[in-house]
């Protein structure tokens, strides 16, 4: 094989590996998302995945119905930060849920803050995580070019 040839043939390995890498992730972080509306009382039924997307590895958003009694959708946040969910009535599309995420962790933050919770160290420390997502996912939120929007 001459070394142009094997240079391709890694590279295909290589986007096969990271598509595999790719998709697994997109797993594991649709079981978190179950496993934290479980944790909540609240059990999926499916998800509505043209609706949801992925930032990989750093954030899924996830659009999943609930079954009866509730039979409710959400919005249901995971990945490199913390599990949360907001009833699909809050945000139109997975753009604006995380903007609403973006938001709503700003205000738990400052909530956590101003009410004296953050002299433990623990909550300190959580205050300080759900700024930096918060503030991430602003970022996320505007980045035209991660929502296929011409700028």
């Amino acid at each position: 094989m001459t070394e142009q040839a094997v240079d391709q043939t890694q590279q295909h390995v290589s986007a096969e590996e990271m598509e595999a890498r790719r998709q697994e992730w997109v797993r594991t972080q649709f079981q978190k998302a179950n496993r934290f509306l479980a944790e909540k009382g609240v059990i999926p039924s499916k998800v509505l995945a043209d609706e949801s997307r992925y930032l990989v590895p750093y954030m899924a958003i996830w659009k999943i119905e609930s079954k009866r009694p509730t039979n409710k959708t959400y919005w249901v946040m995971s990945g490199d930060l913390p599990s949360d969910f907001v009833d699909v009535k809050v945000a139109a599309t997975a753009r604006d849920a995380v903007r609403h995420f973006s938001m709503m962790w700003q205000m738990q933050a400052e909530n956590l803050t101003r009410s004296g919770a953050t002299r433990d160290a623990t909550q300190a420390k959580f205050a300080q995580l759900l700024v930096s997502r918060a503030e991430s996912l602003y970022l996320v939120h505007n980045d035209d070019k991660l929502w296929n929007v011409e700028a």
